[in-house]
């Protein structure tokens, strides 16, 4: 789908604030209303816009680690490939999960709240999935960026 200037530019004060009306966009871009509210909904219909979310503060809610797995699988199969990601599906605490290329199968992003919550949570859900071979695991000692602001 190829986008215009308007719809990027649409599309950058949505990941700014998704809490911007319709108006306040048609303000801020000089057009009025109704091509602004056309192409808000052409650009969600066409999956451009996936979802509208509020991105929360992890530190806030008690989330005070982030940890990076990189996982080996036991067989580097569908079967034990839709195995596992299946089981990743059911574990709120990794928050991404994706196939990768290189020495290891799989890269983990997880948010827990401490060092003892991730030895349980490494302990009791991860290292036991029957498709796992071996974790190695990386702490974030600093967060230096974060943002879920794709360029456009």
């Amino acid at each position: 789908m190829a986008l215009d200037e308007i719809d990027k530019k649409i599309l950058r004060l949505l990941q700014e604030n998704a809490h911007y009306t319709l108006k306040d966009i048609a303000n801020k871009i000089n057009l009025s209303l109704t091509p602004v509210h056309d192409r808000v909904k052409r650009l969600e219909k066409d999956g451009v816009i996936e979802k509208y979310v509020s991105i929360l503060n992890k530190k806030k809610l008690g989330n005070n680690l982030t940890v990076y797995c990189q996982v080996t699988l036991t067989k580097q199969t569908y079967d034990t490939s839709e195995g596992f990601n299946q089981s990743i599906l059911d574990l709120p605490e990794v928050v991404e999960c994706n196939y990768v290329s290189g020495n290891f199968d799989y890269m983990l992003k997880i948010i827990i709240p401490d060092m003892e919550s991730y030895h349980q949570f490494h302990q009791k859900k991860l290292s036991v999935l029957p498709e796992v071979s071996l974790i190695n695991t990386v702490f974030v000692i600093s967060e230096v960026k974060s943002t879920t602001v794709l360029p456009i």
